[in-house]
């Protein structure tokens, strides 16, 4: 992604223990006098945004557009979409990873004396939150005020999650294999998939081979090297070419061609 005087930008990472609750956190500040639109790829994470100064507003692909006033939580997100900061916006985006959303929303012990962000959906679960941190004067110190708000609330993964979250051996069919270690049915397996985690994970495999070939494609071209089609479908592990161009299509709505001639126009959160 292009950086530029008028719009800045750049990823937060976050402290070791919190490595498996987050991936990252994400600024961007519009200090242009003009609004500017971006175009965010599919993460299949869930996504907490925070929203200051003037609204932002998202861009589904049918064009629904969605005004963010203070913040937002939306995904998996599974295709891309566009998204637009007036000037003097500015946005801190959290990053929630696999379950974690699923696991910050369980339920707490009656001992702690905290508030469940359940007990705030009166307005916006976190409202609250955001309201706190107009009051801090940087971004480093709004991300650590997150990560403190949200520790009361996590919950440990069950031996399911954590088997489905760590599971990479591409040539056995994750569901059957932790059936048989946990004594559940692949059934079961596929329910707690989808319920805690928010997608299937045939769907998390077709996003990743997708996400290959964007990387793929954007090692090349930092390399100024020539993105071969054949190349793309041979290491990413695409049937042809027509495959490669529907998961294109799919996931963000053009060709790879023209991903490559508004790659500048593009964020990939995936991207180091």
């Amino acid at each position: 992604m292009e950086l530029r005087s008028e719009y800045n930008e750049y990823r937060i990472s976050v402290p070791k223990e919190f490595e498996k609750i987050f991936t990252h956190f994400y600024f961007a500040a519009n200090t242009s006098e003009s609004s500017i639109t971006k175009t965010l790829l599919p993460t299949y994470q869930t996504i907490l945004l925070f929203c200051f100064g003037e609204n932002a507003t998202m861009s589904t692909r049918k064009k629904t557009i969605i005004s963010v006033d203070k913040c937002m939580v939306f995904g998996p997100v599974r295709q891309a979409f566009e998204y637009t900061l007036p000037a003097g916006c500015s946005i801190l985006v959290v990053n929630f990873k696999d379950d974690a959303f699923f696991r910050f929303f369980g339920k707490i012990s009656i001992e702690q004396s905290v508030r469940h962000p359940d007990e705030l959906l009166e307005e916006n679960c976190f409202t609250d939150l955001w309201h706190q941190l107009t009051r801090l004067d940087s971004v480093t110190q709004q991300v650590n005020h997150i990560l403190e708000f949200c520790k009361p609330y996590l919950q440990d993964r069950d031996i399911t999650s954590q088997l489905l979250s760590s599971f990479e051996n591409d040539l056995l069919n994750p569901i059957k294999v932790i059936a048989e270690q946990t004594h559940q049915t692949e059934r079961n397996i596929q329910r707690k998939q989808k319920e805690q985690f928010g997608y299937s994970l045939k769907e998390l495999a077709r996003y990743n081979r997708f996400l290959k070939a964007i990387q793929l494609i954007e090692k090349e071209t930092e390399k100024q090297n020539q993105v071969k089609s054949f190349t793309i479908i041979d290491e990413c592990g695409y049937y042809d070419q027509s495959q490669l161009i529907h998961d294109f299509k799919h996931f963000i709505n053009i060709s790879p061609a023209q991903y490559l001639k508004f790659q500048q126009e593009i964020c990939n959160p995936k991207s180091k």
